[in-house]
């Protein structure tokens, strides 16, 4: 099968290195050159324009950061791919958006898949990742060996909106769990728990979480190395807030989440990972600058 990536930074291009290591031909476009030539290591071939890239391709997969790249994006490939192409989008975005999209290539007579993912890039690159599927039926059982291979469970939720409304609920409880992990460790030093006793003792309770798994050692080294980052969950969080207030759902906990992350992109640490919301919190991790993991809180 010949896949075409269109995005690859840092989960698009995980993505694409997984698929390239795979039975497929993989090509890759980004504006980014250096991001293409990650995957090109791990076997794509880079395309230097929209329309080559595309050409002949019976899957399209484009992961973009903002839902109106996903918009434009899609919109400039349809009228180079007929029904016999497949688009997938990986992307985190909005149920409305992805209703929008998905009406613009019914129009143009190509089946349209949402397919945001699950876990970190590090995942992505395992194939060890969750996605979550909704859109057209027929289009899902052609590129279910893609599925297949691109991570360890798929879970359909038939329309589009309800797989996007998915991710970002499961973003928006996830960077809420963060908050509150950055609050409750700050909380602990202040008491003089030793961060390592602190992260024992939470593992053994029922605060223990994904987040706190994966996170919390970041954070308790000041390591605000972006593997998520804050402009990022800030917009998920955004996306998942307005989307419920359509809905007439109040969100006041998430709500707080997202004005935390906020306050840390303001503060210019936009490309740094959530983790960065602990120095909102905590004066000493703030005076940290370390992102590869071996600072040392000073104080």
């Amino acid at each position: 099968m010949r896949i075409t990536c269109i995005g690859v930074g840092n989960m698009g291009g995980a993505v694409a290195r997984r698929l390239a290591g795979g039975e497929f031909d993989v090509t890759v476009q980004d504006p980014s050159a250096d991001a293409m030539e990650r995957c090109v290591t791990a076997g794509a071939v880079a395309a230097d324009s929209l329309p080559s890239a595309v050409a002949n391709a019976d899957l399209v997969l484009t992961s973009l950061p903002t839902p109106e790249l996903v918009v434009s994006t899609v919109s400039a490939v349809l009228d180079k791919v007929g029904p016999d192409t497949v688009v997938m989008d990986i992307s985190t975005i909005d149920p409305q958006t992805a209703r929008a999209v998905a009406d613009r290539c019914a129009e143009a007579d190509v089946p349209f898949v949402a397919c945001p993912l699950g876990k970190t890039p590090a995942h992505a690159e395992k194939g060890t990742i969750p996605l979550f599927v909704g859109g057209d039926v027929k289009a899902l059982v052609r590129i279910k060996p893609v599925l297949d291979w691109m991570g360890e469970k798929t879970y359909h939720f038939d329309t589009v909106e309800a797989a996007t409304t998915f991710k970002l609920v499961s973003n928006f409880v996830g960077m809420a769990n963060v908050a509150v992990l950055a609050e409750g460790l700050a909380i602990a030093n202040r008491a003089g728990i030793d961060d390592a006793a602190f992260a024992e003792a939470l593992a053994d309770t029922g605060a223990a979480s994904f987040q706190s798994d994966l996170r919390l050692p970041w954070m308790i080294d000041c390591d605000w190395t972006s593997r998520f980052g804050v402009d990022l969950a800030a917009k998920d969080v955004r996306l998942a807030v307005g989307s419920a207030a359509v809905w007439k759902v109040p969100t006041p906990v998430g709500s707080a989440a997202l004005a935390q992350l906020m306050s840390a992109a303001t503060e210019g640490w936009g490309g740094q990972d959530v983790v960065a919301m602990a120095k909102l919190v905590d004066a000493e991790r703030r005076e940290v600058t370390s992102g590869t993991g071996d600072g040392e809180r000073q104080g």
